[in-house]
């Protein structure tokens, strides 16, 4: 641990990036795709692959330009070796490599991320004939801010209209879609957590039903997007969530709503997990209020405490 804080050092300037490709079940195709990053000085926090999903997550995190070199070598990759006609899976998508954010995280502006996703989608585009799309923060009109409202229709609704309405030409790239990568969402925007809950029920309904009580775009919690999706391996259903904003809607406070929501329903939480990286101050967050803790900072945490003094 000590290791990794000291080659931080102050002026350090790094940017996190977490790629989704459309490939969570061939290990030999994922394993092909992460490796292209390993060929520049950055460091793989976290790759998590999702079968039921069909999609994995990569979370990176180094410099900006070396970065931004790495996903694109992933993502030309990705193009290389994934056919959306013949992908599956319980996730939303529309590409090969599906969507592209960049997050500051030392010494880096919103603007300077901003400016990345411009670079990555221009390069990319350039180098795949794959058309890409800004959103969140990168976004270059308010209907493309959610990605959501970009990824809408998907890879086989795009693909009828691209080239076709106005409101789908892309930001980047040529005005069609990739005939077997799809179309790339490219983005900047603050850390996001995955968080999927899972029920103790195989009713797709009811997974749904809480996923629309607690996502924004329905009436729930401003900082949360979320949808129902079966796990068909375990039998169970999941009410899978992005959570945007962790300090103005903490997890545990949706936590609570979806294990009574359940409840209404006449069933339970089973488990939940965390797909990819989460900061520090969302567990600090989440044990003191389970612990019902008192005037606790997260500035108590030993490795906090340690890292400010080592940098």
């Amino acid at each position: 641990m000590l290791k990794i804080f000291c080659s931080i050092t102050p002026m350090a300037k790094l940017v996190e990036c977490v790629p989704n490709f459309s490939e969570g079940q061939r290990k030999e195709v994922i394993d092909a795709i992460v490796n292209e990053a390993k060929k520049y000085n950055v460091k793989i926090l976290n790759v998590h692959a999702d079968a039921d999903h069909n999609r994995t997550d990569v979370t990176i995190i180094g410099e900006p330009e070396e970065v931004k070199n790495a996903v694109l070598a992933m993502s030309l990759k990705a193009v290389e070796l994934i056919d959306m006609n013949k992908h599956k899976g319980e996730h939303p998508r529309m590409g090969a490599m599906d969507v592209v954010p960049f997050v500051p995280v030392m010494n880096v502006s919103m603007e300077d991320c901003i400016k990345l996703a411009h670079e990555f989608a221009r390069e990319f585009s350039e180098k795949a004939g794959v058309p890409c799309f800004l959103y969140e923060e990168a976004a270059t009109k308010p209907s493309r801010k959610n990605l959501a409202d970009v990824r809408r229709g998907e890879f086989e609704g795009l693909k009828e209209e691209i080239g076709k309405n106005p409101e789908k030409t892309p930001d980047y790239g040529p005005n069609a879609i990739h005939p077997t990568a799809g179309a790339t969402a490219v983005g900047a925007r603050e850390f996001l957590i995955a968080f999927n809950v899972n029920l103790a029920t195989s009713d797709i309904n009811i997974a749904k039903k809480i996923a629309k009580a607690v996502r924004h775009s329905s009436g729930g919690y401003r900082y949360v997007k979320a949808m129902g999706f079966e796990i068909k391996e375990r039998g169970i259903v999941q009410v899978s969530m992005n959570m945007t904003n962790y300090k103005l809607t903490p997890l545990f406070r949706v936590f609570e709503t979806i294990k009574r929501e359940a409840e209404r329903y006449g069933t339970r939480v089973l488990s939940s997990e965390i797909i990819g990286m989460i900061p520090l101050e969302a567990l600090a967050d989440i044990a003191a209020f389970y612990l019902q803790l008192e005037d606790f900072k997260v500035e108590q945490i030993l490795e906090k405490k340690l890292l400010e003094e080592l940098s």
